[in-house]
């Protein structure tokens, strides 16, 4: 069993690589004028939605880490391949920055979103595994309710991205960052 300092701290530095990343794939306004910054709208739409993504994985992260005691093998390999995924989303944001109706690169945004959803849900049973005596972390892993909203709201997503409005992939992801902010919300409040 390892602590889990040095492991939190590697995953904030690929956050902040994932991120600069996606800052630096924004393409330059071709001239100094509004209407030229306006061409660039869908870049500036979908950065900001990759940006609250990457802000909200590494909230949830910080938040799941800070109560986490002791990390095994199976915690560390999980993260990595979710980091791997994860780290595909700069290279989504540009595809679909540069083709923001069309349903592939949409549906490629919204799959790394799924992925990550899924692959955080292993996480969660490695850890709730290498950390057994933690009640606080048993408790806080005990459902997954705002993860499986988020692989269905995306996946209703990219089948109305299919059918009408490639987009609302993209929507659907952002959707989903608010359901996972207040779904325990909203549950905490009805168990009283």
């Amino acid at each position: 069993m390892m602590e889990t300092d040095r492991f939190e701290a590697f995953v904030d530095a690929i956050l902040a690589i994932i991120i600069t990343i996606i800052v630096l794939e924004i393409p330059l306004a071709s001239a100094g004028t509004w209407g030229s910054l306006y061409e660039l709208r869908y870049e500036f739409i979908i950065y900001a939605v990759s940006f609250i993504v990457c802000f909200n994985f590494w909230n949830y992260n910080n938040n799941l880490f800070s109560i986490v005691n002791k990390i095994d093998p199976n915690v560390i390999w999980s993260m990595g391949v979710t980091l791997f995924v994860f780290s595909l989303l700069p290279y989504f944001t540009t595809f679909v920055g540069e083709n923001f109706y069309e349903f592939f690169p949409q549906f490629m945004y919204g799959l790394c979103f799924v992925i990550t959803a899924i692959l955080s849900m292993i996480i969660g049973k490695f850890l709730k595994e290498s950390d057994p005596a933690n009640i606080a972390l048993q408790l806080a892993l005990s459902n997954h309710y705002p993860m499986y909203g988020t692989i269905i709201l995306v996946v209703i997503g990219m089948i109305i991205g299919y059918f009408i409005y490639p987009p609302a992939i993209m929507i659907c992801c952002l959707l989903s960052i608010l359901g996972i902010w207040f779904i325990p919300k909203i549950q905490s409040y009805l168990s009283k």
